[in-house]
């Protein structure tokens, strides 16, 4: 058990980690999208809205069962939580930092955005134009 509380404690202090954050992302998404607001979504899976904006900041790890649980309140399945994960979420995993991009609110917004389009060549439009952008401010 003492093994346990360490690597709790090592976890809180880490930076968020950004396969939460994109999960919870997704949550906040598909919750808003639906029109239910935290304080009704966390009644309805027992937990408090505090505790679903953690979730949906990626500050807190939800379990299987809760993901579960909440996939079948908003109607989508487990997998929708985890649908076009960039794969180089899974490389920065582990080297994730508190300066880490994907901690910062606005840079959560753009992805949200950008997912909110649908149309997949209007999302490869805008992801070109942004590319085109960064490298004329950079040289």
């Amino acid at each position: 058990m003492r093994y346990m509380s360490k690597v709790y404690r090592k976890r809180k202090s880490a930076a968020f980690d950004p396969i939460d954050i994109y999960v919870g992302s997704r949550l906040r998404m598909c919750r808003e999208h639906r029109g239910i607001s935290q304080t009704k979504l966390g009644d309805a899976v027992g937990v408090s809205f505090q505790q679903l904006q953690k979730y949906e900041k990626g500050a807190n790890r939800m379990g299987a069962s809760r993901l579960h649980e909440i996939s079948k309140i908003l109607d989508v399945p487990v997998s929708f939580f985890f649908d076009d994960m960039p794969e180089e979420l899974e490389r920065k995993r582990a080297t994730a930092s508190p300066g880490d991009p994907m901690a910062r609110r606005d840079v959560r917004e753009l992805i949200d955005a950008y997912y909110a389009i649908g149309d997949k060549d209007k999302q490869k439009a805008l992801f070109e134009m942004v590319k085109a952008i960064a490298r004329s401010a950079n040289g």
